[in-house]
């Protein structure tokens, strides 16, 4: 019993010799295969041990990785503030590993040949073969582990590896190495680099313990490589060379850390969705500057293209979509942007969506918004047509140059349905326009196309032109009616000849005018006393309402118009003139005792002076009695020549012509409010307009419900739209004309009852 006893403990200390990972006191040995493991390992077959001590190993083994390797591997993931440490300390982690891994696997060699010696075959962990399991242990027990912050390290380490392979980063420079700042090619952290890569394949460790920390990692590179090189750079394109980047820098550098790792196609398609990722962040960010893009066309058309070839790629319209209206009207539909402004931003939205969408759907859905924002702005129409008709470089005047409106071609069916409907082709489904349906009409991207269909009609825009064009030819009596006839007739390839007939009849009554003058100056003998004098005749009827402004003018004037008058009644016959007392300019040379001014001035201030050179000194009251002019319009004209210092009040409402002017007179009068007449309109707004043109519908109104008693508000407009909606500008929705006729309620001119109109009896 006792000879069995110590055969017993002499085999037991003959396996320990062969696996002393089964002592738990000793250390896991380096050696290899000797005689003592030769003899355990036919001990053990003898006594039919093979599957107890091979579990006996694993356990054992499991313990030492629980308790001490990887425990002792974990505690060096500890935060340092420099990166040369962080690299030095990651490799030494992993070599350690490394060293610990090799030494258990050579364990793993004794029990391989004990189960081929038992001829054992029970697979271990799902694993025939002890190596793979081997592996497998390590990564089960290093995760089960797992720090809360142990990508910190991970993270360090192959971003500065990643720094040393890109040549555009700014710490690689000057041939040094960013680790170790020596000369590259005398440094040995490439080597490093590469070591560490080789061990954690060979323990199939790449993947579980850095795939996700290198995956973030490469993302955000990307995501910083691209935004530092766009920042407000919209001049060059940047796709091929981020393209080449992501190649020769991110997927090289790639392909060296999986250069061990077997899975090659795994690795392909990481490529493809670093491609995809490229593409989205590039996209992203573009769409984020867009609205800056837009103001900067067209400097920013490489930022354009880009972003045109990058929107195929990606799934990103709608992204788009929302994120260019949200900056729109954020950045310009507010009342602190002027209405030119936006005109100029708007016009540069459709330029540029012309180039990212030219189906035109795009550009319909983005703009939708500054549509309406232009449609409740009061002075949008004028600022359109000022800058239609306006010198200097402008981009509304140059596509008015351009000639005839142009139809972006989406191969849209017509209503017919046979021209195009074998290449036609449905919008995309990526973008869905504003009101949810899809238009039937070719879409125009023609820029003034698109601010009249903001309106609806022409007519505002033709009537607007009318009243520009007359204020501009009745403040300029020099004006260059060549240039204006030029501008008419781009417009008429734009809106017709029949919308801008009045117009060629203004145009037509200014050359007129010069010939009549001509002829009436040289039929008129002017004495010395007489004012020189020319008129601008023009037909009523085809004019905008003028301004309407009472003013009796000096009884010079007065003659020397009644002179013109009657030699204009002479030349054409039965015609007579009505004048406009208060429009008009007056060149007036003023000599005084000190100085000698040469003003031109307006009808109203002429008269004023000319009434103080009759008499010095006038009161308030009796010079607007005179010239009848309301005392409040009055004193405003008075501080015309108050602060020419000509005209002073030395007390209050009584006024006095100075003749020379005192030392300390400039300074007086540097508190005066000067009014401007050059800058009064000589046609009436536009609300005395529509008010004007209302009344012309309430005598027809009147006779309605005079002849037929009682009419519902629909039937009204129905027999306006028939007998009182005549003319280039007279026209009145329903909606107005519910609003006009309620205000006759309200003054007791109408009475509404059930839905009808009738007159009060």
């Amino acid at each position: 019993m006792n000879n069995q006893n110590l055969d017993l403990k002499s085999a037991w200390n003959t396996i320990i010799q062969a696996f002393p990972i089964l002592d738990s006191f000793s250390k896991i040995s380096d050696d290899d295969f000797d005689s003592a493991s030769f003899e355990a390992i036919n001990i053990i077959k003898r006594l039919n041990l093979t599957q107890q001590i091979q579990d006996l190993v694993i356990i054992k083994i499991e313990e030492r990785l629980k308790k001490e390797i990887v425990p002792d591997f974990w505690s060096h993931f500890q935060k340092t503030e420099k990166e040369t440490a962080v690299f030095q300390e990651f490799y030494n982690v992993i070599k350690t590993l490394f060293y610990n891994y090799m030494k258990l696997d050579l364990i793993i060699n004794k029990l391989m040949l004990l189960r081929e010696a038992s001829n054992f075959t029970k697979p271990v962990y799902n694993h025939t073969c002890l190596h793979e399991a081997l592996k497998l242990i390590i990564r089960a027990v290093l995760l089960s582990q797992l720090p809360v912050y142990h990508e910190w390290m991970i993270i360090s380490f192959y971003e500065t590896a990643l720094k040393m392979q890109d040549p555009e980063d700014e710490n690689s420079t000057n041939g040094q190495c960013v680790v170790c700042m020596q000369e590259k090619f005398s440094c040995s952290c490439h080597e490093m680099f590469e070591e560490t890569n080789k061990k954690l394949a060979k323990m199939t460790l790449l993947e579980p313990l850095i795939g996700q920390a290198l995956t973030d990692l490469i993302y955000n590179y990307i995501q910083t490589h691209i935004q530092k090189i766009c920042k407000d750079n919209f001049d060059n394109s940047h796709i091929e060379s981020l393209e080449k980047w992501l190649q020769t820098v991110v997927i090289s550098w790639l392909k060296k850390i999986y250069y061990y790792n077997p899975a090659v196609e795994a690795m392909d398609e990481f490529d493809k969705k670093l491609i995809n990722y490229l593409y989205n962040t590039y996209t992203k960010i573009r769409i984020d500057q867009l609205f800056s893009i837009i103001i900067e066309y067209p400097d920013s058309l490489p930022a354009l293209e880009d972003l045109r070839l990058c929107l195929p790629k990606t799934d990103l319209k709608p992204h788009l979509t929302r994120t260019l209206q949200k900056a729109i009207e954020t950045r310009l539909l507010h009342p602190g942007v002027s209405t030119f402004d936006v005109l100029m931003a708007y016009v540069a939205t459709i330029r540029s969506l012309r180039v990212l969408d030219p189906c035109g759907l795009l550009l319909e859905t983005i703009t939708q918004p500054v549509h309406q924002y232009l449609r409740s702005r009061e002075d949008t129409i004028r600022c359109v047509v000022s800058s239609l008709t306006e010198e200097g470089p402008n981009d509304l005047a140059e596509e008015l140059v351009r000639g005839e409106a142009v139809q972006i071609d989406e191969n849209t069916p017509t209503e017919e349905g046979v021209e195009d409907w074998e290449t036609w082709t449905p919008d995309p489904v990526d973008v869905v326009p504003s009101n949810g349906k899809s238009s039937a009409l070719p879409r125009t991207s023609d820029i003034i196309s698109m601010l009249v269909n903001v309106y609806g009609s022409k007519e505002l825009f033709v009537n607007e032109y009318r009243t520009l064009l007359a204020d501009r030819l009745l403040s300029q009596y020099s004006c260059d009616t060549e240039k204006e006839i030029r501008y008419l007739e781009l417009l008429k390839l734009r809106f017709g000849e029949s919308q801008l007939h009045y117009c060629e009849v203004m145009l037509k009554d200014i050359v007129d005018s010069k010939r009549i003058n001509q002829h009436i100056q040289q039929d008129l003998s002017c004495s010395d006393d007489e004012i020189p004098m020319s008129a601008m005749i023009l037909s009523a009827q085809f004019w905008p309402p003028f301004k309407d402004e009472k003013l009796e003018l000096h009884n010079k004037l007065v003659k020397q118009m009644e002179s013109y008058t009657g030699a204009f009644e002479t030349l054409k016959g039965s015609r007579t003139l009505c004048w406009k007392n208060h429009l008009g300019i007056v060149d007036l040379e003023i000599e005084l005792a000190d100085r000698t001014l040469n003003l031109s001035v307006s009808p109203v201030h002429a008269t004023i002076l000319m009434h103080f050179q009759d008499k010095n000194t006038w009161s308030l009251e009796a010079l607007s009695k005179v010239m009848h002019v309301p005392s409040t319009i009055l004193r405003r004209k008075l501080s015309f020549w108050q602060s020419h210092g000509i005209i002073t009040e030395p007390e209050p409402d009584v006024f006095y012509l100075q003749e020379e002017q005192e030392n300390n007179e400039n300074n007086i009068q540097d508190d005066i409010v000067v009014e401007d007449f050059e800058s009064e309109s000589a046609m009436a707004s536009a609300q005395d307009q529509r008010e004007e043109e209302l009344q012309t519908f309430w005598s027809y109104i009147l006779g309605m419900l005079m002849n037929l008693d009682t009419l519902p508000l629909e039937r009204i407009h129905q027999m306006l739209k028939m007998f009182a909606f005549q003319g280039p500008t007279i026209e009145c929705n329903l909606q107005e004309l519910k609003v006009f006729l309620d205000r006759k309620v309200r003054e007791h001119q109408l009475i509404y009852s059930n839905g009808l109109y009738r007159l009060p009896k």
